[in-house]
């Protein structure tokens, strides 16, 4: 008895490589910007470049990046201006192409500062920066930078291995949708504070050093203490009934801060406690604000 053999299926076609992401680039310096647009394109980005503040909201509109590298000394519209509009405008964000990961809302911003301008840099993180690099800087480092906040704006866990929401009190954060509610109210956090949430959370009553949960959460061996304090002041602005009384993210004095899920938590026992003292900025060095090859 003769047995018929089906014929062999046909191989899968290629698999269309994800277009690549893209990244607005608004620095009114040409060499700077000349430098970061190279290394970016190298690295498989989609750049534009556009030289002031009126300019990047117009093209932001249109060319809808995934990121924008923001310096904040532009001509026109200032960059804190800039940052603060952008973090307004979630409808901005792009749709996903197909075989491409949904892009984050709102858009990532990653600013570049010069070395005098630490207030600046702080009110940038106030209004919702996602970091910084401070010039002059290494522009592989930007691009380093860049990558790592795309990858926590972007990440979501395994589709196999789902990760269930954590809780505590009236807070709920969903790491698999990156989205977290008090009280049934959504909460508009952005990629670094979400993240940070998420760790105190699943750490209550541990308390961190600022160092440790810029390991933790930044993926950073060193930087400016003065972005975890950013972020917690922030943070606890959208989860405390009272910023100033803070009772769910509490400052330890003298060691970190910790996150309490009970109501009634004390602040370690200070009234009016503050949040443990910024490291005084570097002095001007007098460098040349151009980026190190």
């Amino acid at each position: 008895m003769s047995r018929t053999t089906p014929p062999a299926s046909p191989p899968p076609g290629p698999v269309p490589a994800a277009p690549p992401r893209r990244i607005l680039v608004v620095e009114d310096d040409p060499t700077v910007a000349e430098v970061v647009t190279g290394y970016l394109t190298r690295a498989g980005y989609a750049t534009e470049h556009v030289t002031d503040g009126w300019a990047a909201l117009d093209r932001a509109a249109s060319f809808r990046p995934h990121l924008v590298v923001l310096d904040l000394m532009l001509p026109g519209l200032d960059g804190l201006e800039v940052c603060r509009r952008l973090r307004g405008a979630p409808t901005m964000t792009p749709t996903p192409a197909p075989h491409q990961a949904p892009p984050p809302s709102p858009v990532p911003v990653v600013m570049l500062t010069a070395r005098g301008e630490a207030p600046d840099r702080i009110l940038g993180l106030e209004l919702g920066a996602d970091d910084y690099v401070t010039k002059p800087f290494s522009p592989r480092e930007l691009v380093l930078r860049i990558g790592s906040v795309l990858r926590r704006a972007e990440a979501a866990p395994p589709a196999a291995t789902p990760v269930p929401p954590v809780r505590a009190g009236d807070l709920t954060a969903d790491p698999a949708a990156r989205h977290a509610v008090r009280a049934g109210r959504p909460l508009s956090l952005t990629a670094r504070e979400f993240d940070l949430l998420l760790f105190l959370m699943r750490n209550p009553g541990r308390v961190f050093a600022r160092e440790d949960l810029l390991h933790q959460v930044w993926g950073w061996e060193f930087g400016d203490l003065s972005t975890v304090t950013v972020h917690v002041r922030r943070l606890r602005e959208k989860i405390e009934d009272d910023p100033a009384a803070p009772r769910l993210l509490v400052t330890v004095w003298g060691a970190g801060y910790r996150f309490d899920p009970a109501d009634g938590t004390a602040d370690d026992g200070r009234p009016g406690d503050d949040d443990p003292p910024d490291p005084a900025p570097p002095a001007p060095t007098g460098t040349a604000e151009t980026p190190r090859p």
